[in-house]
Formats: C-alpha cells, sequence, structure tokens
C-alpha cells in the first residue's frame, strides 16, 4: 500500500528502532511509547485491521503472537515462575478499527511492559 505508514518502514522507505525482521515479520519500538518496553510487531504483507484477516492468514497470525515472548523476553519482560508465583510479564494489544482504537491501518500487534505503572493504559 502506498500511503501505509507500516509498509513504508516495512519496505525501508522510512526508518525506525528496529528490533527484530524476518522474511515475513518487523518489530521496532513505539515512537509513541505507553510504557519502557513497547514494540509493534507487524507482518510485512499489509492487512488493514485483524477483522481482515481470513483463513490463509491463520499461519502468520500464530508466527505473530508466537513472536510476541520471544520479544518480551529479549527486553526484560518475561514471565518468570517463582516461589511466590509469576513475576514480570507484558501486555500484548491488538487495537481493530476506529472504535477499537486503531490509528495505523495495517495489522500490528503491540507488545507492551516494564513496572506496573502503565498496566491501566492502552
Amino acid at each position: 500500500m502506498d500511503n501505509c505508514l507500516f509498509c513504508k518502514i516495512a519496505s525501508k522507505k522510512i526508518p525506525a528502532s528496529v528490533v527484530y525482521e524476518d522474511e515475513e515479520m518487523l518489530a521496532f519500538k513505539d515512537i509513541n511509547p505507553a510504557a519502557p518496553v513497547h514494540l509493534l510487531v507487524i507482518p510485512k504483507v499489509h492487512v488493514a485491521t485483524l477483522s481482515d484477516t481470513t483463513a490463509e492468514h491463520t499461519a502468520m497470525l500464530g508466527r505473530l503472537l508466537a513472536l510476541a515472548p520471544k520479544l518480551a523476553e529479549e527486553h526484560g519482560c518475561a514471565v518468570v515462575h517463582g516461589p511466590d508465583g509469576p513475576q514480570g510479564g507484558y501486555k500484548t494489544l491488538i487495537n481493530s478499527g476506529p472504535n477499537g482504537g486503531q490509528e495505523v491501518y495495517h495489522l500490528h500487534l503491540h507488545v507492551i511492559g516494564g513496572p506496573k505503572p502503565w498496566s491501566g493504559q492502552r
């Protein structure tokens, strides 16, 4: 998509703080973070919203979600199971459509973590 911000980032036409890239996915730091760790994970293929996905996107959606815990761990937000129960953690979020708070119409997954004061946001 010619006017899609995230397509431009994926094609390197616009710079971003990339933290992960493979043939299908790109992850980068949010420019307006809601927490100490706030990453956006996008498929390189353009899909406007989660509601626009079909059965053909099932594998891509699985890879998108499977990437979240890997990135969270790499950025210090892993869930650690200790004697007093789980510690740490992160939030994943997909906004869909205007009433869902979506601002960029390219499917993206937020990975948000860090100290708890942010936990009620977004």
